[in-house]
């Protein structure tokens, strides 16, 4: 198992609490602060995933529940409408976000903004968010949405405009939870449904016609 290197600001303190809790005698706070660590290490959790589909698949930027799909026009990632995947994510998902295609990064971009409650419908419009714009070798892009939430203080993206990337591999996180919205175009095939459980890297959610 794999973890973000984000998680080690906010674990390494733990240890040296339980350190010090265990020299004054304290054991139980000790073991307390070691099972405390453990738990916010797992936010940062990055299992190993793969999926041997066709290069046309789309995989799952995020783990979570699809809450919506539905249709839009963003012209922060170009002209004409796009077919939309929202992710919630809870706080026992997994939080490393995963490239959905293989492509170049034409956009890499935060907007500041709230931190408003991320199941609202309108928190795309109005929070922090990073927007992630990727070019297939046939011209056509996706878009991906890392939004904050409530809980969700900060949105970490490492991908760069002209970086080539592949599907799978990490491309951020959000710290901790929320939402992430995937982005098509609407003549592709969108292949999750409102309710499916999504794991990043893995499963199918949409594929070029």
């Amino acid at each position: 198992m794999r973890f973000a290197r984000e998680a080690w600001p906010f674990v390494a303190p733990f240890p040296l609490l339980a350190a010090a809790l265990a020299a004054t005698g304290r054991r139980k706070a000790a073991v307390a602060a070691l099972a405390t660590g453990g738990a916010v290490l797992l936010f940062f959790r990055d299992p190993d995933r793969a999926f041997a589909g066709e290069s046309e698949t789309l995989t799952a930027a995020a783990d979570g529940v699809v809450t919506l799909v539905d249709e839009l026009e963003d012209p922060a990632i170009g002209p004409g409408r796009f077919r939309r995947v929202v992710t919630f994510l809870s706080a026992f998902d997994v939080h490393v976000q995963k490239v959905p295609m293989d492509g170049v990064v034409v956009a890499s971009a935060l907007t500041r903004g709230r931190k408003a409650a991320a199941f609202k419908p309108d928190v795309d419009k109005i929070n922090e968010a990073h927007l992630t714009v990727i070019e297939g070798d046939d011209g056509q892009r996706i878009g991906v949405r890392q939004i904050a939430g409530l809980i969700a203080r900060r949105v970490v993206n490492y991908l760069q405009p002209g970086q080539a990337v592949q599907r799978g591999e990490p491309m951020g996180l959000i710290k901790f939870g929320s939402r992430v919205d995937l982005l098509v175009p609407e003549s592709w095939e969108v292949l999750a449904r409102q309710g499916d459980r999504l794991r990043n890297g893995e499963t199918p959610v949409a594929r070029r016609r």
